[in-house]
């Protein structure tokens, strides 16, 4: 049966946010009890500050209060929104006998959310994944008993097939529970982080590098057996792709020259669904002749981004109006109604 808490009022259309975060469900008590990165700290003019894995940034009430980020949603007109667990803090790949708990709190969390906001917030659970056997537990008990949609992964186990195939345990059994897949920008167990470029650090790490990454988990999806292994899993990936919209028509160009026998596979990006976080109309122009208008989702990054994504990218965007009502909420509430039935 549909999920009525999809339904929009009959004069709120949906405007559903895939890409968002949350940092509370007990995080903040855990961050804070942390000395090592990632921790919270109490700064000298007494606000909270979040020591990350790449620096330092203001911890602010939108990070974990969930009535500040239902008065912002309320604020840009959005009637639903996906909400994950902080993958990028590395919280998921702490050791075992740390992470579980926390992370099995905060799940029961997310989950709880949906009935107290009447429905308008999703979440996408987080894993243990320095204990494949307690992830792999973790993800049935997110679907069977707790209703998530599904879960979030770290980007650096999908640079490649090799990698990710590390989780093969984890992929299956969210294949067997019908998950929804995030992948999104994070450290893989045992990793550091890379050390901090020269300089412009904020714009080629969160920027260039970044958008690389998304870029580099989309090619190992559709160029490997992974879909083929593990059907039934839709795999998110953030940011339109990465630089995938700009540069296919290069990798086109380099199988018709030096792989003529076997094509570049660009009709397989449609397989995966995408989101508009933290980008732009023309950005979303580019994406949506490419990957097409029913495989892009409207995303924010919120917390981290403050601005409105259907005014900031999507309203102004040059596409069909039955476009931008798809990337506004109909193509999520299609992939949400599949994954909770």
């Amino acid at each position: 049966m549909p999920d009525p808490s999809l339904r929009p009022a009959p004069a709120r259309p949906l405007r559903i946010d895939m890409h968002a975060h949350f940092y509370g469900g007990g995080l903040v008590e855990a961050l804070s009890a942390r000395e090592a990165r990632p921790y919270l700290r109490r700064r000298d003019d007494g606000t909270l500050g979040m020591v990350a894995m790449n620096g330092e940034f203001p911890f602010k009430p939108d990070y974990f209060d969930i009535s500040v980020g239902l008065a912002q949603m309320d604020a840009q007109g959005l009637t639903h929104r996906l909400l994950t667990f902080p993958g990028a803090l590395g919280l998921d790949v702490l050791p075992a006998p740390e992470a579980r708990a926390m992370i099995a709190a905060f799940n029961d969390h997310l989950a709880g959310l949906r009935g107290a906001t009447g429905g308008r917030i999703f979440g996408l659970a987080g894993l243990p994944l320095a204990d494949i056997d307690a992830a792999v537990s973790e993800v049935r008990r997110i679907r069977r008993e707790l209703n998530l949609p599904g879960i979030i992964l770290p980007s650096n186990y999908f640079n490649s097939v090799a990698e990710a195939k590390t989780l093969a345990p984890v992929l299956a059994a969210a294949n067997e529970t019908g998950c929804h897949v995030m992948i999104h920008p994070g450290l893989k167990v045992g990793e550091v982080p890379p050390p901090p470029p020269a300089d412009f650090m904020q714009y080629r790490t969160s920027a260039v590098a970044l958008q690389a990454q998304a870029s580099q988990s989309a090619l190992t999806l559709i160029l490997s057996d992974i879909q083929d292994l593990w059907p039934r899993l839709g795999f998110q990936i953030v940011n339109l792709g990465g630089t995938l919209p700009f540069i296919f028509e290069r990798m086109e160009a380099i199988a018709r020259h030096r792989n003529p026998d076997e094509p570049f596979p660009t009709a397989r990006l449609r397989n995966l669904w995408y989101d508009c976080a933290s980008l732009g109309p023309r950005a979303l122009e580019a994406a949506v002749k490419v990957l097409g208008a029913d495989r892009i989702f409207l995303g924010s990054d919120y917390p981290i981004f403050l601005d409105d994504p259907h005014a900031r990218a999507l309203d102004p965007a040059d596409i069909a109006p039955a476009d931008k009502l798809r990337i506004a909420g109909a193509n999520a509430f299609e992939c949400l109604e599949q994954t909770l039935g």
